[in-house]
């Protein structure tokens, strides 16, 4: 029956539409977002800048994409299943390459403070604060259109894998070609959502005014009204101490420790293109295996299970120093972000009523992340160049446990303050 399922999926023109757009905008984002950093530090093939200078970008870009979740995701819940927002931010994608090659890199350069923001507010309104988007609007298709959603995101983490693989070798020959990579797969997914329009889409007026007479979409005095709830406050400070450490460790740190094990930047930056991509495939099929463990160890468990291996992965890179142990170790990725993510998801909708979940998925979850990447940044990358790696993923990796033995406590049993859609028995 499962596989009759999904094999029926391939017959919804929804369902193919949303898992091209989730191809593409991975793929585009991928392609240069996952060589980042090393292109911020890099003195070869980047602009050599330091861990505080890192720092102060990824907070300042937090900042930008905080703001722009919120007026993103009111804009959204007016168009409810139109294509819009998303048709502007593939524009925006199209226009990477020359953003980055002609405005940001020399400002950087030579204007650092103004170039830090003005690359907040370009790369959030294109890729960080537009994922948000694209993810709640296709949750959306899928209720709407009927399909899995879990099925169309596992597309989104294909189409990064390839961008990643295919990232590590172009980034050693000219950093640039992965930004006009990014702006040529951001044209095709213009393109796709220009052109493609699925005829139930287009005669989906009627489900529109249900959705819109559901009563499901947030309002402003229901996203105040959550916020005096102790037990969500419980759940943003673990987020805070958690999350925001995998953010800060895969996003601004592990990229240029990774490669610098190795006998050359070259061969560093290689394999990690291709270390990366592996591990993202892995990812993309464990979305499909998590829900079924969810299933049998529950909400909870699953959720402390994945702080844990996020607390050894960071642990481990502290004390390890040979390439391929750090690489065995990195594929535990694969295995915390899928646990993490979509437990805590699946908490939201548990234990709140669900009207609101993504509302308190927004507010709990991916607010709570950026607001403790805006505090946690810079300090760390200041900690990284006095002390080291090693140093600093010790004390990450002391920070994550610490909150893991608070989450024991705090996160509720499956069975308890049940105020949203009980576990299936």
């Amino acid at each position: 029956m499962n596989w009759q399922h999904k094999l029926g999926n391939l017959k919804n023109p929804s369902y193919l539409q949303s898992s091209s757009t989730m191809f593409l905008f991975f793929a585009s984002w991928g392609i240069w977002w996952s060589f980042f950093q090393l292109w911020l530090t890099s003195k070869s093939n980047g602009l050599g800048l330091s861990g505080s200078e890192v720092g102060t970008i990824f907070s300042i870009n937090s900042v930008a994409s905080l703001v722009l979740m919120f007026i993103y995701g009111t804009i959204q819940d007016k168009l409810f299943i139109k294509r819009h927002l998303l048709i502007f931010n593939a524009i925006l994608a199209t226009l990477i390459a020359p953003f980055f090659i002609f405005v940001y890199a020399p400002l950087l350069q030579s204007h650092f403070m103004l170039s830090a923001w003005l690359g907040a507010l370009f790369l959030s309104a294109a890729y960080l604060s537009a994922v948000g988007v694209l993810e709640a609007t296709t949750e959306r298709f899928s209720r709407v259109f009927g399909f899995a959603y879990g099925q169309s995101r596992a597309w989104g983490s294909f189409g990064y894998a390839v961008s990643a693989l295919i990232a590590g070798f172009i980034f050693v020959k000219d950093p640039n070609l992965n930004f006009i990579g990014g702006s040529l797969i951001g044209l095709f997914l213009l393109l796709d959502l220009l052109f493609w329009k699925p005829k139930e889409e287009r005669d989906a007026l009627k489900a529109i005014d249900e959705l819109k007479s559901d009563n499901s979409t947030p309002k402003l005095k229901d996203m105040f009204g959550l916020l005096k709830l102790p037990v969500l406050w419980q759940i943003i400070f673990f987020v805070m101490f958690s999350w925001t450490f995998y953010n800060v460790f895969d996003q601004q740190m592990f990229p240029e420790f990774y490669t610098s094990l190795f006998s050359s930047a070259e061969v560093g930056q290689q394999t990690y293109g291709t270390l990366n991509s592996i591990q993202v495939f892995i990812e993309a099929l464990m979305l499909g295996l998590v829900p079924i463990l969810m299933k049998k160890i529950g909400v909870r468990k699953t959720l402390l299970l994945g702080t844990a291996i996020m607390c050894l992965r960071i642990g481990l890179c502290g004390f390890i120093t040979d390439p391929i142990a750090i690489s065995g170790v990195k594929m535990l990725h694969s295995l915390e972000v899928p646990l993490f993510v979509l437990s805590i998801f699946r908490y939201f909708t548990l234990h709140f009523d669900t009207k609101l979940s993504a509302t308190l998925y927004m507010i709990g979850f991916q607010i709570a992340a950026q607001v403790g990447q805006i505090i946690l940044s810079t300090p760390l990358g200041i900690l990284r160049d006095s002390m080291g790696y090693s140093m600093t993923f010790k004390i990450i990796a002391l920070i994550v446990l610490i909150t893991g033995i608070y989450g024991f406590f705090i996160i509720k049993k499956d069975n308890e303050f049940v105020n949203g859609q009980p576990l299936e028995k």
